[in-house]
């Protein structure tokens, strides 16, 4: 069959943001359909396509994907009101592309909220098959955590998130809460199904031989590195905390990396600067497989949100899948599912929320017991081969969809 799938923020391994739609839409042509991928240019992702816009869009083959990116340049450092003009904007032109092209099914994936539209419309006006896959509950985590305030705004999210679920013929939540919030809108459960984000086993793999790590660690360092967004939702003055903590007892042979973007990082920055804390390090963002090359000269993957309920079991980021595959021990400092599993599984440490002291405990009892830390890596890569396998992910989606065009 043909799919027409829309993703914002779609990327290729060259670029810095996550693979899950170029992974999924590569399994989909191996099991013989074919697919366009719609989206628009970011500042962190690479979609593979080089030749000039020409009337605000460009088209191309990328790995057997046709790629149809549309001109919308989008970054973390913009502001609520400009990032929600570019979201519209580009739900505007995929209502356009949604009601001309010819496929069989559209398929379309979140964040922004307003990536439904397309769907919404295909469902209604042309009667195709409408799958949506949700990243993140919208609005409930804006609302929990203060960023959008207005009534009015809130309530047309809310309308438009119970439209795409019950104009979409089958939905896919990448996490417990996100599915359960899904099934709380009326969605029947057997339409919903749990699809994490997985693990690029081939790129972030511990057995490969090189490594990279910033001039000034030391081989005698030990090294907890971040990679992802410097946003609100990311809680990094907690992390910022522990690092001054940990100064204070002289730890200096501990070192953090914060690897990637986002619009509290200048932030971040100056106060690293002012309070002295040597033993954080900033980087840009970087390539997947430069990304994997940093992840291995690490000691340990940090994961860290702002303490919003929400997030507990509403997440299904991008870090922890790779730092798994990468055979690191995650440090994570939020309850919820991801903990649970940290635990179940022994591939790390959790300590409660908003609580730097136990960060800078943990990452102290961590560099101290290097060979507990050593199996704590080897489950983590255990775990990332046995359930979060991309090939396993993507056979289930693609099953999942094909599914989707039977009534």
């Amino acid at each position: 069959m043909e799919i027409l799938y829309f993703h914002q923020y779609f990327s290729t391994p060259e670029g810095a943001g996550g693979l899950r739609s170029y992974e999924m839409a590569k399994a989909l042509i191996q099991r013989g359909h074919k697919v366009t991928m719609v989206c628009s240019a970011t500042s962190l992702g690479k979609t593979g396509l080089t030749g000039e816009f020409k009337k605000g869009r460009r088209a191309g083959y990328v790995d057997g994907i046709k790629v149809i990116e549309l001109e919308l340049p989008y970054s973390n450092y913009d502001s609520i009101y400009k990032r929600s003009i570019t979201f519209l904007r580009f739900s505007l032109r995929s209502l356009k592309i949604a009601l001309t092209e010819k496929y069989d099914l559209i398929f379309t994936t979140s964040t922004p909220l307003t990536v439904g539209l397309p769907g919404i419309a295909a469902a209604f006006f042309r009667r195709k098959p409408f799958v949506f896959e949700v990243r993140d509950l919208w609005p409930e985590l804006p609302r929990e955590m203060g960023v959008i305030k207005d009534p009015f705004v809130l309530k047309a999210m809310d309308i438009l998130e119970w439209l795409s679920y019950h104009s979409a013929r089958k939905c896919i939540g990448l996490s417990p809460g996100i599915v359960e919030g899904i099934k709380r809108r009326g969605i029947d459960a057997a339409n919903v199904e749990m699809i994490p984000n997985g693990c690029d086993l081939d790129i972030f793999t511990p057995y490969d031989t090189e490594e990279y790590l910033p001039d000034n660690i030391s081989e005698n360092d030990f090294v907890a590195i971040f990679s992802g967004a410097h946003g609100l939702a990311n809680g990094l003055t907690a992390v910022l905390d522990a690092a001054a903590i940990l100064l204070k007892r002289q730890r200096t042979d501990i070192k953090i990396i914060f690897i990637g973007d986002g619009k509290l990082k200048p932030a971040l920055k100056q106060r690293a600067e002012e309070e002295g804390l040597t033993n954080c390090l900033f980087m840009d963002p970087v390539p997947k497989r430069q990304l994997a090359a940093l992840q291995r000269g690490a000691h340990v993957g940090l994961m860290a949100l702002a303490n919003v309920p929400a997030f507990y079991y509403g997440t299904s980021p991008n870090k922890f899948f790779d730092y798994i595959a990468s055979g690191l021990p995650v440090l994570n400092n939020y309850p919820g599912w991801l903990a649970g599993m940290i635990d179940e599984h022994k591939c790390g440490l959790a300590v409660p929320p908003s609580d730097s002291q136990a960060f800078a405990d943990a990452l102290e009892y961590m560099a101290k017991h290097r060979e507990e830390l050593g199996e704590m890596g080897k489950n983590s890569r255990r775990l990332a081969e046995q359930e979060f396998s991309r090939s396993i992910l993507a056979d289930r989606f693609v099953k999942w969809l094909e599914g989707a065009t039977v009534k």
